[in-house]
């Protein structure tokens, strides 16, 4: 006789989900290298080369972004028991804008090495970062409120990480504003945000890893 419950419900597992933000955070990455085109003028290559010094800072700035973000995206996925669609669509909404973040690179590097259009330009970039980092909170406070998290992350790691994500909020956002006014000023900020976002969460392992930085 079938259970009177009927089917179970569907349980997927978050495998694929991170697997397919892998290849995308990949294909991004590679694109930003793609954006760099090399001097034609041949016969005086290397000052062509040192010409190209917005791009490469541009690259270089978003290359370790988004790494970054591939970080904390596995520090956020690996604590997670299954997904539902709610997931799976603001995941595909934040993979759409690391994609996204190929163009407003180039847009950067054109301005820098313009010398105009800066402050659009920075403001641009921040704003795309921003959106990325307001998706991680929204995907992170959906995960809590559904339930859908590991129990031995436990209350401290969910306040931990959702702390860290809560601060890129404001530290990008503060970048942009000042992007606004000095741009140069702007960028330097939003890079500072990367030493910091490269740092282990306290907590981020479970109970036990937390118990480990209390006092005896």
């Amino acid at each position: 006789m079938p259970p009177e419950s009927g089917n179970p419900p569907l349980v997927r597992q978050p495998g694929r989900l991170v697997s397919f933000s892998d290849a995308v955070f990949a294909i991004a990455v590679t694109l930003l290298v793609l954006e760099i085109q090399p001097p034609r003028d041949f016969g005086h290559l290397l000052p062509g080369l040192g010409g190209l010094w917005p791009s490469y800072l541009a690259y270089a700035l978003s290359f370790l972004l988004i790494g970054q973000v591939w970080v904390n995206h596995h520090v956020m996925f690996d604590r997670v028991r299954h997904v539902d669609r709610a997931v799976l669509f603001l995941n595909t909404l934040l993979l759409m804008v690391i994609a996204f973040l190929p163009f407003s690179t180039s847009l950067l590097a054109d301005a820098l090495r313009a010398g105009q259009g800066l402050r659009t330009a920075v403001v641009g970039y921040g704003c795309t970062l921003w959106t990325a980092a307001a998706l991680f909170n929204l995907i992170w406070a959906y995960l809590g409120r559904a339930e859908l998290l590991e129990p031995g992350l436990g209350p401290f790691g969910v306040r931990a990480i959702r702390r860290r994500f809560a601060l890129a909020l404001l530290w990008i956002g503060s970048g942009t504003l000042v992007g606004a006014f000095v741009p140069i000023a702007g960028v330097a900020i939003i890079a500072g945000f990367l030493p910091a976002y490269y740092l282990p969460i306290r907590g981020e392992y479970g109970e036990q890893d937390a118990a480990t930085d209390r006092p005896g």
